[in-house]
């Protein structure tokens, strides 16, 4: 078949191909100078946010550029029957995806947009830690919940699925039954990730004592938690054991710590002595933060006794650095400046016959 355009006989297949490769060819060019100048507008402001945006934000407006240019084309176009079936059916089926895509794009800007705004790497950080955690896991969910809704609409594009809907949705209820218990494991620590963005048992950075193990928490999914344990290795904790058993969170109302050691000395040691050196190392150290320090006796035994020293520090790490510090310092004094502190061993005297002398 031929086509006129304008006085010209140009075969329809050519003529065809020459108007999808200039709506594409529109569309490209378009794309390329809106994103240039959403490049050039994000540069000049100082917030990082914009750039995220622009960035995350091309490949899908690039997909939907093309999808839109050629919608529009389609009129100029004569194509049989069946390829106009088919493009009404490919239509259907691409666009709800693209729609889904940008979506999950616009969910994604919007948690880089809370990771640049609020950051956990400043000393107090609480407040960035619950806004971070919450925009995570929730950005997850809509995640999932967007890309459920696409799948779902592209489907239905579908003659032949969507005729058989209806006998679908009659045997949900036996179905739903049968994978809910099937999968109750991943239902419970999902439904379990849900109710963490809420009650907010850990945050993201968060120090924890879980299972015997010191860490942080360094990424929360829907269904399980990575903890960066101290020696670099990682605890990987499902979501629900968060919720249904007891753990420690250092960092749960503020970050700051007090750290604590213990020396095992003689009953006869001078702690007024060791009170004041005490005071002297705490104060000396930088790593404590001035708020509390303390030496105290807190149990004694037959042949010693507890004391035990107490200081503040601005986080986990940085306490645990500090008890180190002390214990170093507490036990060197003791060394050189009051060795009859150290523990000793007393026999009491025993006569020939056996019986202990009176004093």
């Amino acid at each position: 078949m031929m086509m006129d355009w304008r006085g010209w006989e140009v075969p329809t297949v050519i003529a065809n191909v020459a108007i999808v490769a200039a709506a594409l060819l529109i569309a490209l060019v378009s794309h390329a100078m809106f994103m240039a100048i959403g490049r050039r507008l994000a540069a000049r402001t100082p917030d990082s946010v914009d750039d995220a945006a622009v960035e995350l934000s091309a490949r899908p407006l690039r997909w939907i550029a093309m999808a839109v240019s050629l919608a529009a084309a389609r009129r100029f176009l004569d194509l049989p029957k069946w390829v106009n079936e088919l493009w009404q059916f490919a239509a259907g089926f691409i666009v709800p995806g693209l729609v889904g895509w940008l979506m999950i794009t616009v969910v994604r800007v919007y948690v880089r947009a809370v990771e640049l705004r609020f950051d956990i790497a400043v000393e107090d950080n609480l407040r960035a830690r619950r806004r971070r955690t919450r925009a995570t896991i929730l950005g997850r969910i809509v995640v999932i919940a967007i890309g459920m809704v696409t799948v779902a609409l592209m489907l239905l594009s579908i003659p032949s699925i969507r005729s058989v809907g209806i006998t679908l949705m009659a045997s949900a209820g036996l179905a739903g039954l049968a994978v809910g218990a099937a999968a109750q494991p991943a239902l419970k620590n999902l439904i379990a990730g849900i109710q963490l963005a809420f009650t907010e048992p850990i945050r993201l950075d968060d120090v924890l004592i879980i299972e015997g193990e010191w860490g942080k928490v360094e990424e929360i999914r829907l269904t399980y938690v990575v903890v960066a344990l101290w020696d670099e290795r990682r605890l990987v904790v499902p979501v629900s054991r968060f919720l249904e058993m007891p753990f420690q969170n250092w960092t749960r109302n503020t970050s700051k710590l007090l750290g604590s050691a213990f020396f095992w000395l003689d009953p006869t040691a001078d702690i007024p002595k060791l009170r004041a050196k005490y005071e002297d190392i705490v104060r000396a150290n930088p790593r404590w933060d001035g708020r509390a320090f303390v030496l105290q006796v807190t149990d004694t035994k037959p042949e010693a006794i507890e004391v035990r020293v107490l200081a503040t520090a601005k986080d986990a790490p940085t306490a645990f650095d500090l008890r180190c510090d002390l214990r170093e310092a507490m036990l060197a004094f003791i060394r050189d400046e009051m060795p009859e502190a150290l523990p000793r061993h007393r026999l009491a005297p025993v006569a020939i016959d056996g019986s202990t002398p009176r004093a």
